[in-house]
């Protein structure tokens, strides 16, 4: 029961560095950086693909864009054990190779 327990929790730990599988619509990335990087980040990689953003606040840490009718947000927080976490979410899950392609940017800008 306990190697479970712990296996599990690896298991999230893991998770919660990477991605949700395409097709969920929403991604999450943690890392170590700064926070004012990885907003910059985030926005740079909704305006690569074309996002009008109409939200774009580092102190909330909220970035909005759309693209015809797909809305995207981006949530930048600084966790307590000095980790930047970034949630990328689409509104609209129609065009899950939109967050993968702003995945890719985001990535590519963070030097990854």
């Amino acid at each position: 029961m306990r190697l479970s327990i712990i296996v599990g929790g690896a298991t999230l730990a893991l998770l919660a560095c990477t991605s949700d599988p395409v097709g969920t619509g929403a991604f999450t990335v943690m890392g170590p950086a700064s926070f004012d990087r990885t907003f910059t980040a985030a926005t740079g990689a909704m305006r690569d693909q074309g996002l009008a953003i109409s939200v774009e606040d580092p102190v909330n840490g909220v970035v909005i864009g759309s693209l015809d009718t797909r809305t995207v947000m981006a949530s930048v927080h600084q966790q307590a054990d000095g980790h930047v976490r970034v949630e990328f979410d689409s509104m609209a899950a129609d065009d899950p190779a939109l967050m993968a392609r702003i995945s890719r940017n985001y990535n590519r800008r963070m030097g990854r």
